[in-house]
């Protein structure tokens, strides 16, 4: 049995995806990191970081708590076709 547990994980996929946002400016940042969470995790995983973000503490980037307990004030900066995974390679041209 893995002494991680499934809190941990948790906190550490959104670490990473706090260290992709980080060459952002720091707003466009926190809304990136949101949009991320919201399009690709699942309501229980949101709703789990949620619940262990206070205990994760320190462990938790400061991004992500951002992005956790705000309303983004900005665009992402990941551009709308990306978004959305159903959107992926609309009005994309295979044109060589």
């Amino acid at each position: 049995m893995s002494a991680t547990t499934i809190n941990d994980r948790l906190v550490r996929m959104a670490n990473q995806i706090a260290l992709f946002f980080r060459s952002y400016p720091e707003e466009e940042a926190v809304s990136g990191i949101h949009k991320h969470i919201v399009a690709f995790w699942t309501p229980k995983m949101r709703r789990d970081l949620e619940g262990y973000a206070e205990e994760a503490g320190e462990r938790l980037d400061a991004l992500v708590h951002r992005a956790l307990h705000e309303d983004p004030q900005v665009e992402s900066p990941v551009r709308p076709a990306t978004r959305n995974p159903q959107l992926v390679g609309e009005g994309a041209s295979d044109a060589g």
